[in-house]
């Protein structure tokens, strides 16, 4: 929390050596630390593997909060979070749009659908957050400048107690078993409306399953 003098904010971040930059970045924001997971046995972890090793780290590195985003931009699945709670062993307060924290206790707003929830959860916890969750910040050179002076501690699988079998593709859960470019894009249907363009049209989507 800025402004708070009691409060520490370390990132956390698995992976390979370019990962830094997004460290730096969020220490510009105005994070105090930083830790790195990075080793070639991770290669190929899926988010089992990597709920893992972020939870030892965090261990390691202890916490009263940990905040998370609400999916990766590469797998999208957006269970870390649930994850990383079941391995921490603490309460999850997920997808939300508003946080705060007081008295041991995070609190906060899940906008779903149908209806909006209050949630709140005793500390230590995990929670993960909406892009609706507070104003964008953004680096300024004054933290630029600063974040060269702040620590990075990087980690390896020894540092976390954890076998190369536990993580990377042997300790996989999940498979890639092909990929293939997306086939070029073909001329659509064109439906000349005389009258009878609603049928035609509801023929085609029923066609296609869409209704």
């Amino acid at each position: 929390a800025e402004g708070s003098d009691d409060a520490e904010v370390t990132v956390v971040t698995v992976g390979p050596e370019d990962a830094r930059d997004a460290l730096r970045k969020a220490l510009s924001m105005g994070a105090d630390k930083a830790v790195h997971v990075e080793d070639d046995d991770l290669h190929g972890t899926d988010v089992m593997g990597t709920s893992l090793v972020l939870a030892r780290a965090i261990e390691k590195t202890g916490f009263d909060l940990v905040v998370c985003g609400m999916a990766s931009t590469d797998g999208g699945m957006g269970v870390l979070p649930a994850l990383l709670a079941e391995r921490l062993g603490v309460p999850q307060v997920t997808l939300l749009s508003e946080v705060s924290v007081a008295d041991g206790t995070v609190a906060g707003r899940r906008d779903g659908d149908a209806a909006t929830e209050r949630l709140e959860a005793s500390l230590p916890a995990v929670v993960s957050v909406t892009d609706q969750s507070g104003e964008a910040r953004y680096p300024s050179f004054k933290g630029i400048m600063a974040a060269k002076k702040k620590p990075v501690e990087s980690l390896d699988l020894d540092d976390l107690d954890l076998e190369a079998e536990e993580v990377g593709l042997e300790g996989a859960w999940t498979v890639v078993e092909s990929a293939q470019a997306r086939p070029a894009r073909s001329a659509g249907t064109v439906v000349k409306d005389e009258g009878e363009g609603g049928k035609q049209l509801a023929e085609f989507l029923a066609g296609q399953k869409f209704i």
